[in-house]
Parts: C-alpha cells; structure tokens; sequence
C-alpha cells in the first residue's frame, strides 16, 4: 500500500496528477484504483500503483489529461478485464485497441501512443519501455516494477519483498536506507561498501533524492 505521495515521488509524477486520477474532482470513476481516504494512511495498492505507472508513460507520449480517461475506458472494454491497466494483455493487445479507437474517432493525441512498423501497430517507444519495465506473474497481472526516474541506478518496486519499498537490484538494499545513511554523514564509497552497490548507482539514487527533497 503506497500514500498518494509516495506514489507520486516513487514514480516521478506530479502529486496533482496522481489526485487526480485517484479521485477526480468531477465525480467520475477513479483511472487509478485507490480506497477511501482515511486519515493520512495509504489508500493506492499495488495494481493502483502499476496503473498510474502506465498512466505516466502516456502523459510522458504527450496524451493530454482530458484524452487518458476516453483512452482507459476503451481499453476496458476492449481488453474485457477491469484494472486493464495493470494487465499483461494491455501490453499484448492494447496499441491495436488504441490505434482503431484513435483512427475511428480522430483522437490524434491518442493515435501518438501508437505507431505502425512492418504493418503491426505497436506502441510508441516511451510506452513501450514503461511497459517492459512491468513484469507480469503467472496470473497475467503486473507484479513488480521498475522505476523509471533513475538513470544508472536499477530500482524495483514489488509488493513481495520489503513491504514495496523501493530497492536497488544490485545487493537488495532498500533505497530509503541509502538516503538515510548518507544525510547521516556516510559518504558513497562507504555506502557502496556496505550494501554492495555499485558507487555509481549509490550516487543516481543520492541524486534523485537530493532532487526530490529541493
């Protein structure tokens, strides 16, 4: 379970748009799934999660926030499985339901997510490399993720392993006790030391940190 924030800082999203697919200030359905809000706990589960992931990739296409809810709602009922955002035939099926969607409406935005190479339609190369950072279990359902925000660091989400806290590939450690060591005076080269991480990735994961905090 992840806070709105953390959803957001996780996956390098403005918290705004993070509100608002959760709980839109229209009365329409939520894009992402999200529990009531009760207090300040988290209310944003894992398959929230990896849907307001996909839901990144297609703002970071260019699809403009008022095209995503036309563009989700066809893929439901297209794919034919709620939560389709988060589901392996979203990455097998979904730029064929796009491209027919965006062509028979004239959704221009939408038909960006798309592209057309030896006569398959597949998705743009920003989606499509959200999409391979999903891995998908045996159910079909996204299981794990990888973020996206780092750029030599491999970090992984998945709801298995440390409660879903970030962690890095290379030695298991969790991100947040990288960040907490060094604002408490340990340089890299201690920290690559001491969780076997390469210096470079503890540096990327300081880094965004250090950016995320400004």
């Amino acid at each position: 379970m992840f806070t709105l924030r953390e959803t957001a800082g996780y996956l390098d999203v403005p918290k705004s748009n993070i509100q608002r697919w959760a709980r839109p200030p229209d009365a329409k359905s939520p894009l992402i799934t999200c529990f009531p809000p009760r207090g300040r706990e988290a209310t944003v589960p894992f398959i929230g999660f990896a849907e307001a992931f996909v839901l990144s990739s297609f703002r970071r296409a260019g699809v403009p926030l008022q095209r995503i809810r036309p563009a989700v709602e066809v893929l439901t009922r297209e794919i034919g499985v709620e939560h389709a955002l988060a589901s392996r035939r979203l990455y097998t099926d979904g730029a064929e339901v796009l491209f027919d969607y965006a062509n028979k409406h004239g959704e221009r935005e939408v038909m960006d997510l798309v592209v057309v190479r030896t006569q398959q339609r597949q998705f743009a190369e920003v989606v499509k490399d959200y999409l391979q950072r999903i891995h998908y279990g045996g159910d079909g359902w996204a299981d794990s993720v990888r973020l996206p925000a780092y750029g030599e660091a491999e970090v992984v989400v998945d709801p298995k392993v440390a409660f879903g806290l970030p962690l890095l590939v290379h030695g298991g450690a969790r991100v947040e006790d990288l960040v907490d060591r060094f604002q408490a005076g340990d340089s890299v080269a201690e920290l690559a030391a001491d969780f076997d991480v390469p210096p470079n990735e503890v540096e990327d994961v300081i880094r965004l940190a250090t950016r995320a905090a400004a």
